[in-house]
């Protein structure tokens, strides 16, 4: 575990360093608060030297805000194809804004809200001072409040209730798509890859199938958990922390991999890149070999990768062609307006 050094008040003070996204420690870290400007905050960034926040809480996202915008490109830079840093390098320069969390995991700052429980739920108990990244602690009181709150699944009559770090169904596009489709004929067993929330298992399972879950992230599996017994579920379904595939084969074998092709950059993002469309290709190129015959195979997804020019239709048909596979039907759900508008969200149905 890497510890963080600064001198504050001529006191020199160490603390223990958590990054989510497993970012290195700033090497240099200097106290900043409410007199800073944002151009000299993004230079000490640039320079890799990290700003201990200090000032109002407010502020603080306000000047997250303003280093976000200078690193937009500008018009001129866009006409000549000047390059700007993506995603992965903008986490890592807004990351070097970072804040201090008290041993019970108290941020003592100006109007700051009270985070403990929400950095108890993400992190687990605290063990002494911790310091983070302004934008994970704002992404851990985000996904808190979804926790707490839910996310009304009309599909089940439910709220699912989402971790810090699992994939959160605020678009019930690919709930919908799953829970109108219709069963393969005796279907009795399911795989759920990827189950994340547990959402798609509850679905099949209220339909009174058997469903293994599974996901590569701890804290998936334990949310899927948690949900299932929720709503009465846990008994239909089988939870299991792995990346790989299942034993045996089933009859219904359902896949919702990430979108985009892509490095996530944070936790918060594992739901939404998937690098190198490994869980995509992972699932077709396993299919064929674990579906009982006259199985199915439903993979759920939009066509934004698409539309972004990061994969063409013609890929992703010929990589389902190659793994022995063949398309018995697609269900599209067009775009809702305000919602996913530049998006077709779609379950492939799949046979060997």
């Amino acid at each position: 575990m890497s510890t963080i050094t600064w001198t504050e008040n001529e006191a020199f003070c160490t603390a223990r360093w958590h990054s989510e996204n497993a970012s290195a420690a700033p090497a240099h870290l200097v106290v900043a608060d409410d007199r800073i400007t944002a151009n000299a905050a993004h230079r000490l960034a640039r320079s890799g030297t990290g700003l201990l926040w200090r000032g109002d809480f407010h502020n603080g996202r306000q000047l997250l805000r303003a280093m976000a915008r200078r690193m937009r490109p500008s018009a001129g830079e866009r006409a000549a194809g000047t390059e700007r840093p993506g995603r992965g390098a903008r986490a890592e320069l807004l990351g070097k804004l970072v804040v201090l969390l008290e041993p019970d995991h108290a941020l003592h700052l100006r109007r700051a809200p009270d985070v403990r429980a929400a950095c108890d739920h993400a992190y687990g108990p605290a063990t002494g001072p911790t310091v983070v990244s302004l934008p994970e602690l704002l992404g851990v009181l985000g996904a808190y409040q979804w926790h707490l709150t839910g996310i009304e699944i009309p599909a089940l009559h439910a709220r699912i209730h989402p971790d810090y770090g699992v994939f959160a169904p605020t678009r019930g596009d690919y709930v919908d798509l799953v829970a109108r489709a219709p069963l393969p004929a005796g279907a009795a067993l399911a795989f759920d890859l990827g189950t994340g929330t547990g959402v798609l298992a509850a679905v099949l399972a209220r339909q009174g199938v058997r469903v293994v879950a599974t996901d590569v992230n701890p804290r998936a599996v334990r949310c899927a958990l948690a949900n299932l017994t929720r709503l009465g579920l846990a008994d239909r379904v089988r939870t299991v922390e792995t990346g790989r595939w299942p034993d045996g084969r089933a009859d219904l074998v359902v896949c919702n991999p990430p979108w985009l092709p892509g490095r996530p950059a944070s936790a918060v993002e594992l739901g939404v890149y998937d690098a190198g469309s490994g869980m995509l290709h992972q699932f077709l190129d396993g299919l064929a070999e674990h579906l009982t015959p006259g199985g199915e195979g439903w993979l759920v997804l939009s066509d934004l990768a698409e539309r972004r020019g990061l994969r063409t239709r013609g890929e992703l048909l010929a990589r389902i062609g190659a793994a022995g596979l063949r398309v018995a039907g697609r269900d599209d759900l067009e775009p809702r307006p305000g919602r996913g508008a530049d998006q077709v969200t779609s379950l492939w149905r799949l046979c060997r």
